[in-house]
């Protein structure tokens, strides 16, 4: 079958141009100013004529629920969630009831995710058993049955020296760790920023200490045996400054941030809002500013959503007792170039490489519209203004920081491995 995306404009690693991409079967076949239109009714057409065609985006943080959890999120629900938000791939944490801590279960998620088709999902398997941080995980049984990265999110490996016998046996199968930088014993039972906003609302406070204590401490233990690492979820200036001096030594690390970090701070706690609670917190404009300067020169990698639905039922208590996280697929992309491409802090190409190129080359497989390349694709317009109703969100989980917001840019069509899987 083919594809035929005419009169949109093409985003470029260095460029973005008026182009048409003919696709055959999963292959970008062609990219040229004017590709004439098959007179075969086997050829679908998209017309991008004032849209944005992007490569396909990729996720390298997400929680998909399943298994244990599927009153939350399932493997269906998620994927159509993050393929209405413009994502092809998702990779989803471990945290699951069991934990993905062996290939029985690493093998379970991809025979779900083939069945559903759609977005293709990659596990990432946990670096201990159980989370416990007791003992280390099966990795390279787990690696041979796909998965794609090893983290503990949401338990975060405390044990300094069973962290470092893991980064010394990831290094050796050539395997990434992503680590969830939290010292708990700092964190306590704070549910907050600590901070101004959380003083005025009552709220116990987790300090950023508690962050930047890890960051420093992978960092060090990275740069000690010479391994990859990769740093979720940054949210503080400190944590920015800790990579940004790693990068300059050499340290082989990466980052990621998410939109939330950016376009929020915990102001939005005053409210009580459950779905602003989220780990790590909501932090101070500072760090908000701070973080879009690491992602304007290149200190932050990548864009991921931490998307962590849950159910209603669960956010509507009180703060203190709700569950952190908030559901965030479905407004990625509209938060991303609302707040970052808009202002003028970064180019459209660049939010692409934060979102496609750059996880892709940590993960190891290519993120770029080019001939020759897999068809997955992401086309937007930009200039549609529209208003986040989580009700309508086609995730399970409604509990979204950004529900009645206005945004802009919106999501209409995706084609992944070659197959139209939304169109306007």
């Amino acid at each position: 079958m083919s594809i035929l995306i005419k009169n949109g404009t093409v985003v470029f690693p260095d460029k973005a141009e008026k182009a048409d991409i003919l696709i055959e079967d999963d292959v970008i076949v062609k990219i040229a100013p004017k590709i004439a239109s098959s007179k075969s009714d086997e050829t679908q057409i998209i017309d991008a004529k004032g849209k944005h065609v992007l490569a396909g985006f990729i996720d390298m943080h997400c929680h998909l629920r399943d298994p244990g959890f599927t009153y939350k999120e399932d493997i269906r629900s998620g994927t159509a969630a993050a393929a209405a938000g413009g994502f092809v791939i998702v990779c989803c944490m471990p945290n699951t009831n069991p934990v993905l801590d062996n290939a029985g279960l690493i093998e379970y998620i991809y025979a779900e995710y083939t069945y559903r088709g759609g977005v293709t999902v990659l596990p990432i398997g946990a670096i201990t058993k159980g989370q416990r941080g007791e003992e280390l995980a099966e990795m390279g049984l787990m690696d041979a049955a796909g998965a794609v990265a090893f983290s503990d999110d949401g338990m975060p490996v405390e044990n300094g020296n069973l962290m470092k016998k893991a980064l010394e046996y990831a290094d050796t199968l050539g395997l990434l760790l992503i680590s969830h930088c939290e010292d708990r014993s700092i964190a306590g039972d704070g549910v907050a920023n600590e901070g101004y906003h959380a003083t005025v609302a009552g709220l116990k406070g987790i300090s950023r200490a508690a962050e930047e204590s890890m960051v420093a401490r992978d960092i060090i233990l990275a740069e000690t045996v010479g391994a990859r690492i990769h740093i979720a979820h940054v949210s503080t200036r400190g944590s920015v400054e800790l990579v940004r001096q790693a990068k300059k030594r050499g340290v082989k690390v990466t980052c990621e941030t998410c939109p939330h970090y950016f376009a929020a701070t915990d102001k939005e706690i005053l409210s009580y809002n459950t779905n602003a609670k989220i780990n790590p917190p909501l932090r101070e404009e500072d760090d908000r500013l701070a973080i879009i300067e690491g992602l304007k020169d290149g200190t932050i990698d990548v864009i991921a959503t931490d998307h962590a639905p849950h159910h209603a039922d669960e956010k509507n208590r009180e703060f203190d007792y709700a569950p952190f996280g908030t559901s965030g697929f479905e407004t990625a992309f509209a938060v991303s170039y609302t707040y970052l491409v808009k202002p003028g802090h970064i180019t459209l190409s660049k939010l692409s490489e934060l979102m496609s190129a750059n996880p892709a080359d940590i993960l190891g497989f290519d993120g770029v519209i080019s001939e020759g390349a897999i068809a997955d694709i992401t086309i937007a317009d930009l200039k549609k203004v529209w208003t986040v109703d989580a009700q309508k969100f086609v995730s399970k989980g409604k509990n979204c920081v950004f529900d009645g917001w206005e945004l802009m840019g919106e999501i209409t069509d995706v084609v992944i491995d070659g197959e139209i899987v939304i169109c306007e």
